[in-house]
């Protein structure tokens, strides 16, 4: 296919790439799942779905592939921006050498937006204060309106327009929920340029938060849903293979893999258990409908204004199903970091409230299994569960076959030269100023029409988290490594935690779809000749030496402007410290407030981080200080017996971790007035994606139900001293992993 075939003559395609997150095999309606899609079920009836299309097991590293057409540990991406570290190929910054799409079109003349999720910076970089290299518009795009991190809130978002963190532009209370916004959004940046430079063509990547946690759905939306997965997940996934052979996504023969032994059988758990987790798939359908719905609004305005039909619009989903909710799923899974059994508890409780503003809800590990029908296992392993997620290509003017399958082996690296070579453009040999490295993908194009057209390429590496494959020709070698963490996983996944003794499964694609059969005792000689493979892919993209859990690789040393240091004065204000970028609260901490009150009953926040799902938040409440430690929803409350009286004031919050968990302390001028034991540590960070650490005021939902933000300080808040117990170079030392992965 060439430039000369893109449908219009004279014209080049706009490109609409559209990434969902966390969205497995079978999840989508037109790929067997009973779950409403009507939206992307359409592109996929008019254009084309693939049942071979690959990702690389986790959200940045496959990003990184969608955006450059080169493999992730190449471009320095082997793993989350949440960990970089000095290896080459875990650095989580982009090399210049590997020109993003969008800054390739840009060159080429054409505008390019995106909205949603970006979670290819590092993060001590995501903060007001940049540096904005490896923001979207430091990485190509011309505007930009979404979040920065792994996820966030989709009732109190933490936003960025272009280089600026905004508020949201409504409350909850209000029927915010951030993946309309993002629709809106989208549809404005076309609007706008359509309006002023229609003969552009333009590039929207929207990358929504969806499906990743939390799953937050309009209780309207979760209605529509009520009862439907009360039958469980093991009848679930088998009318989803039936629905699957009868779409031709399952090829004929084809077998699903059997139930995983840690996925309990759902006649065996009891009725609490299986109403809790039936209710959390509720949700995860809600929300899967009503994104549909926001991407719907987003086609539906391309095809009024006559611009759907010269569209390349690509869907995909940037690795499989979460496991994050462990066996029973939570109610609200920052407690999975805490307290397992107590998360249970609250989860097992909490049926009535997995739909209200205090959820954080992510759902449980079988019904992540059965959305990936029919393969094994799920994000984070190189099984096919984790890297095997729908493509679906629609394209009016290119497309003439809709509604059919497409069985080539693919990968994320493969759309880039795919659009490249729609839109007629040579990949450039330098772009700004510098040499490029050559594309590891191929295009697809030639399968647009030609169903028997030969696969871009017979060979593709995996690896994440010390999980390995290797495809060539039909075959494939695996390993189901399972390292140190999440701790969940190594106590009930069985499989090696150890390099050495890795065992590799064999298994012939052309004749297993779904990697039922190991057939490595009878073909040894082919398992050694992929395992070679392996390394010698594994040398050339930058992925030794290996690391399973990154708890033991040595992290990346922050620029001396981005430590995050050990004392620090703050002023009020309404613009927020980055959660990477104040004092570390974890071991202990002191917070030393100078004020000055006008009236003894005074109101208002002193210092605030999170919110009631998981929080810490300083105030004064008629005159007293109270201080409310929020750990995944249990309120842990600590308040003076007296009031501060009027006047000037120093008084000090501070927290010292013992071994039973740790004690908070209020102080009035150096005199203790109040003392709070709470069991476990505090986390190491409050919130993922959260909006950081407030003085003065607080933003989105409170901590407590004591107030309502902004909660202004009334009086004259004069400055707040953070000082942190750890030292100075703590954040070169290894984080706590376990925290990382569990949110991803």
């Amino acid at each position: 296919m060439t430039g000369a075939q893109n449908g219009q003559a004279g014209r080049r395609p706009n490109v609409v790439m559209i990434v969902l997150d966390d969205t497995g095999f079978a999840q989508l309606g037109c790929y067997g799942s009973d779950i409403e899609t009507p939206n992307i079920d359409r592109l996929a009836d008019e254009g084309l779905r693939y049942n071979n299309f690959h990702v690389t097991a986790l959200c940045s590293p496959t990003r990184a592939s969608l955006l450059t057409g080169r493999n992730h540990h190449r471009v320095g991406m082997g793993w989350l921006t949440d960990v970089p570290c000095p290896e080459p190929g875990y650095s989580a910054k982009i090399s210049p050498a590997a020109g993003t799409l969008p800054a390739v079109l840009r060159a080429s003349g054409y505008s390019t937006f995106a909205a949603g999720k970006w979670h290819l910076a590092p993060r001590w970089e995501v903060n007001p204060a940049g540096p904005y290299d490896r923001w979207p518009l430091g990485l190509g795009f011309e505007r930009f309106y979404g979040f920065l991190s792994a996820e966030t809130s989709q009732r109190t978002p933490t936003l960025v327009r272009d280089n600026s963190y905004v508020a949201p532009p409504r409350g909850p209370e209000e029927g915010y929920h951030l993946t309309e916004d993002l629709a809106d959004e989208t549809i404005a940046f076309i609007r706008d340029q359509q309006q002023n430079c229609p003969a552009k063509p333009f590039f929207v990547y929207l990358a929504t938060g969806a499906m990743h946690a939390p799953l937050q759905a309009p209780e309207q939306w979760v209605q529509h849903y009520r009862g439907r997965f009360d039958q469980g997940w093991d009848v679930w996934r088998e009318a989803v293979v039936r629905r699957q052979r009868e779409l031709g996504i399952l090829p004929p023969g084809a077998e699903p893999t059997p139930r995983p032994p840690w996925v309990r059988p759902w006649e065996e758990m009891d009725e609490q258990e299986r109403r809790v987790c039936a209710r959390g798939m509720e949700i995860f359908a809600a929300y899967l409908s009503h994104t549909d719905a926001q991407i719907g609004r987003v086609l539906d305005y391309l095809r009024e204004i006559g611009r759907l039909d010269d569209t390349i619009v690509m869907l995909v989903s940037d690795n499989g199903t979460s496991s994050e909710g462990g066996p029973d799923g939570s109610l609200n899974y920052h407690g999975l970091r805490i307290d397992r059994d107590a998360n249970r508890e609250l989860t097992l409780g909490g049926l009535d409230e997995m739909t209200g503003p205090r959820s954080y809800v992510q759902y449980s590990w079988g019904w992540a299994w059965a959305g990936n029908t029919p393969f094994w296992l799920w994000k984070r392993f190189t099984a096919l569960g984790g890297v095997r997620t729908p493509l679906v290509v629609h394209w009016p003017s290119g497309i003439a076959s809709g509604g059919q399958v497409r069985r080539q082996f693919c990968h994320a690296v493969d759309l880039m030269p795919t659009l490249l070579e729609a839109a007629g453009i040579e990949p450039p040999e330098r772009l700004a100023g510098v040499e490029q490295m050559s594309f590891d993908g191929a295009s697809i194009g030639r399968t647009f029409a030609d169903p028997q057209a030969p696969a871009p390429r017979d060979s593709q590496y995996f690896e994440c988290s010390g999980s390995r494959s290797m495809y060539h020709r039909g075959w494939q070698i695996r390993t189901d490594h399972v390292g140190p963490t999440p701790a969940l996983e190594r106590e009930m996944i069985p499989g090696s935690h150890d390099f050495d003794t890795d065992r590799w499964s064999l298994f012939n694609l052309e004749e297993d779809f779904a990697e039922t059969r190991d057939l490595a005792d009878e073909h040894p000689e082919i398992v050694d000749r992929l395992v070679e493979m392996w390394r010698t892919e594994a040398g050339r993209n930058q992925v030794l030496p290996l690391n399973d859990g990154y708890s033991f690789r040595p992290q990346m040393p922050r620029p001396d402007t981005h430590r995050q240091p050990p004392r620090v004065v703050y002023r009020p204000g309404r613009g927020p410290v980055s959660e990477f970028l104040h004092p570390v609260l974890t071991e202990g901490f002191r917070m030393t407030a100078h004020l000055e009150l006008g009236t003894p009953s005074a109101d208002g926040m002193i210092v605030a981080v999170g919110d009631w799902t998981q929080g810490l938040a300083w105030y004064l409440l008629d005159g007293r200080m109270v201080a409310v430690c929020n750990l995944a929803g249990v309120e842990h409350r600590l308040s003076a017996p007296q009031r501060l009286g009027t006047g000037r004031h120093e008084v000090t919050l501070s927290y010292r971790k013992t071994a039973a968990g740790g004690v908070f302390h209020l102080h009035r001028h150096g005199r203790q007035v109040a003392e709070l034991p709470v069991p476990g540590p505090l986390p190491a960070r409050w919130q993922i994606g959260g909006p950081g650490l407030f003085v003065g005021c607080d933003t989105g939902f409170p901590v407590s139900d004591d107030y309502r933000p902004p909660f202004d300080f009334q009086g004259v808040l004069e400055r707040v001293v953070v000082e942190s117990v750890v030292s100075d170079d703590a954040e070169d030392q290894p984080v706590p992993v376990a925290v990382e992965l569990r949110h991803e």
